[in-house]
């Protein structure tokens, strides 16, 4: 069959007619990004492709339990809203939250930047809390276990009496803690900078009281000032 001139014309303009309206679809064919001026919600959870959990910004009542490697145990005292940070495998480690209100007729705020050891508790917080009169705000450094927690027996563990063999039970699954660094307006309202050792004990400490009155003192093991600077 042979086609004409015409034919071969009209077939030709069909076709580049397609290939106009499939390019004109195409580019206004709605795709993965949405904009919204407003968005009321009580939790967002931002995931990796595979669905890892990276970032969960959440109210009080959403806000996570702790979450190692995507399984949820329970927090004994998180209270607050704000944004919990996840590693690659959707490990907490660290986050942002804030609290505070009128409590018993006292006001109160907090507010608190932390981020942990992998599979660990913080070792730096950043923090700001106020309850009446009491106020303070610090940078702190801590020392952790090189073990992560234990966090499958923390609940049995926060059941046990106090005393030594609880103690030693917290200690052996992961919950130890040194404080090697303070540094900050305390609730006496002194500023101190405070330098511990690899047990926590305060070796090192520059203070100013709220009089202008500052003094370097050098501590033992004890707690025990054994040289103290004063200024003049």
């Amino acid at each position: 069959m042979r086609l004409s001139a015409t034919n071969a014309i009209g077939a030709y303009a069909a076709v580049m007619t397609l290939a106009v309206l499939w390019l004109l679809l195409g580019a206004t064919a709605p795709s993965d990004a949405r904009r919204f001026r407003e968005i009321d919600v009580e939790r967002i959870n931002i995931r990796e492709p595979d669905g890892t959990l990276r970032l969960a910004i959440s109210n009080h009542a959403r806000i996570p339990g702790i979450i190692v490697a995507g399984r949820e145990y329970p927090h004994p005292g998180r209270s607050e809203a704000g944004m919990i940070f996840y590693n690659d495998e959707g490990t907490e480690n660290g986050g942002l939250v804030f609290d505070g209100g009128l409590k018993n007729g006292r006001p109160t705020n907090g507010g608190s930047l932390t981020f942990d050891r992998w599979r660990q508790d913080q070792t730096i917080q950043m923090s700001s809390d106020e309850n009446g009169a009491d106020r303070q705000a610090s940078l702190r450094i801590n020392d952790r276990p090189d073990l992560p927690l234990d966090l499958a027996h923390a609940q049995a563990l926060r059941a046990m009496p106090d005393g030594p063999a609880k103690t030693a039970a917290y200690k052996a699954a992961g919950f130890e803690v040194a404080q090697r660094v303070y540094l900050g307006r305390s609730p006496d309202r002194s500023s101190q900078l405070v330098l511990r050792d690899a047990q926590g004990r305060g070796r090192l400490v520059l203070r100013v009281e709220p009089d202008g009155a500052a003094k370097i003192e050098f501590r033992d093991a004890a707690g025990k000032p054994t040289r103290t600077f004063a200024a003049n």
